[in-house]
């Protein structure tokens, strides 16, 4: 029985932009690891929370707007941050693919690994990329020995090697205290 993915997509445009290829790319060299699931990060956080309760691993993908992933993402992880440290998260891997035009792609990826960590994923070894319209366009046109430290497509086959290697881990990991009844209470009066 193969580990379930749940692939869950912070863009902006969805199934329609540049991140939606990236994951299109990504699923080809995984489906035959994982059993995938699409969550579409609008949809109502309970249904959200039942959908990803069962996942073995996750992806979160997302392009880089204003230096900082997708709205979509960033909604979905305010609503879900009464589940910090719970079970749907705990000791499960995460890779995390970015998208960008030119900059800002690695700090976000690198901000949002910080996050899913405080939450309570685990964060594999090289399981974190981020592709560029600059560096899609070097790849086709550029020389190995100016290409070679580029992110490529191809980078995608190690990232879901090194999430499938993590989600077969059979591991048992604790929690600190997290309030998860209090997360949207007014403090300050």
């Amino acid at each position: 029985m193969k580990p379930v993915l749940s692939i869950l997509n912070g863009s902006l445009q969805e199934s329609q932009g540049n991140t939606a290829k990236l994951i299109d790319s990504f699923v080809e060299v995984s489906n035959r690891c994982f059993e995938i699931a699409h969550l579409d990060l609008r949809a109502e956080t309970s249904l959200l929370e039942q959908s990803i309760s069962s996942s073995n691993a996750f992806l979160f993908a997302t392009g880089t707007y204003w230096d900082n992933w997708g709205s979509p993402l960033q909604c979905f992880l305010e609503r879900m941050t009464h589940t910090e440290g719970s079970s749907i998260w705990l000791g499960k891997p995460a890779a995390v693919i970015v998208s960008m035009h030119s900059v800002g792609g690695k700090e976000v990826a690198s901000r949002l690994q910080g996050v899913l960590n405080t939450f309570g994923l685990l964060l594999p070894p090289m399981t974190s990329l981020v592709y560029s319209a600059a560096s899609h366009v070097a790849l086709a046109e550029g020389s190995p020995d100016v290409t070679d430290d580029l992110w490529s497509l191809e980078d995608l086959e190690i990232v879901s090697h090194n999430l499938f290697q993590a989600a077969s881990l059979k591991l048992s990991w604790r929690s600190w205290s997290v309030d998860q009844d209090y997360t949207d209470s007014i403090w300050f009066k």
